[in-house]
């Protein structure tokens, strides 16, 4: 299962915003750095408004979303990229995921102790961005060093290494993002291969208070945010984590009531979750039957073969086509036989592209 991990300087809200992901109280949040040492993984399901739809159509007896696991990594301070306060461990923890959400302090509150004294969420990324970008740097240059060796026997591949990381460099040594790097897409591939830690996808996650959910522009910090985000082509997801910690322990209806007092239509955390999911590159197809409805996950570009396969082997072994009908398609007409009736029940084969919402029925031979 792919991860993404949530980083930020310590006391910016990640342990909070992690217990309101993962709805559990395992993750602890307190007014001291380095409250987080080990990190706390947690299996989050993703919302999906399709699937109670699809139970009551086919009368499925229960529903099974998709999930992302998410995982709270200590807090990072100056120096990390040398071995200060956590930092070997923070590198090595983030190297180890997919996907990045940078928590960013937007809020004010003399209670809560900030690492360094003020609140500045720009400073603060640049600070995390900075000893990123530094330990990709020592990377790059080991790795530049080796392949400028091996490119001087005429190796092909070795010399388009060299290529992508002469132009990599220049951009750490600036402290910026090796995401942000003016690379072609086989540059990029040839990047990937290297695993930089900036060039992890990343969202910010504008932590703020209560008061500023309805209109998050108006804050300073939020904005100064969405603006650097911008800028790198990310995304910025603003939630107040403290108000979300404390949603978990309501029920839906009374969740949404306290919300619409708020000004607020969704949970922040909803939107957290779709967006990283998203981040991460998957999409959902859908099965449903009298046993259950469910959403299954699967690389955007996945052919059909190889989204039976998520299902069973053996499905995939014996693939013989996916009859497909689009969910809006499905509710509008109300069930699979109608769909049949009116010829929206569609007969794909081997090289089918699976397409976000397809309500699948793979059929095989083994």
């Amino acid at each position: 299962m792919l991860q993404v991990g949530i980083v930020g300087l310590p006391n910016v809200g990640k342990s909070t915003l992690f217990n309101a992901l993962t709805a559990q109280e395992s993750a602890l949040a307190a007014n001291y750095p380095f409250a987080t040492i080990e990190p706390n993984v947690g299996i989050v399901t993703v919302p999906d408004e399709r699937l109670p739809k699809l139970a009551e159509i086919y009368e499925s007896e229960k529903v099974l979303p998709a999930t992302v696991e998410f995982v709270d990594i200590a807090g990072l301070v100056r120096g990390a990229s040398k071995g200060e306060g956590l930092g070997n461990q923070f590198l090595a923890n983030i190297r180890e995921t997919d996907a990045v959400i940078q928590v960013a302090r937007c809020f004010e509150d003399e209670n809560v102790h900030h690492v360094e004294g003020s609140v500045d969420p720009i400073r603060d990324i640049e600070t995390i961005q900075i000893e990123l970008a530094l330990a990709d740097m020592a990377s790059v240059e080991k790795r530049l060093d080796k392949a400028s060796r091996t490119a001087k026997s005429g190796d092909k591949d070795a010399k388009k290494e060299v290529e992508v990381l002469q132009k990599l460099l220049p951009v750490l040594e600036e402290g910026r993002a090796a995401r942000t790097a003016d690379l072609n897409q086989d540059e990029q591939k040839i990047a990937r291969n290297f695993f930089l830690l900036t060039s992890k996808p990343t969202i910010y996650a504008a932590n703020v208070d209560e008061d500023a959910l309805a209109d998050p522009a108006s804050n300073p910090h939020v904005k100064a945010v969405m603006e650097l985000a911008e800028k790198e082509n990310a995304e910025t997801v603003v939630i107040c984590a403290r108000l979300e910690e404390e949603l978990v322990s309501l029920e839906e209806p009374e969740r949404l009531e306290y919300l619409n007092d708020l000004g607020v239509s969704s949970s922040g955390v909803d939107l957290m979750v779709k967006s990283a999911y998203k981040l991460l590159g998957l999409m959902s197809f859908l099965t449903a039957g009298p046993k259950e409805a469910r959403a299954w996950t699967i690389p955007v570009g996945t052919k059909a073969p190889k989204a039976a396969g998520e299902i069973h082997s053996d499905i995939e072994r014996g693939f013989i086509r996916a009859e497909i009908v689009s969910y809006d398609t499905l509710v509008d007409l109300g069930s699979e036989a109608a769909a049949k009736d009116k010829g929206k029940m569609r007969s794909e084969g081997k090289d089918y592209v699976m397409q976000e919402g397809d309500v699948v029925n793979f059929r095989f031979n083994v």
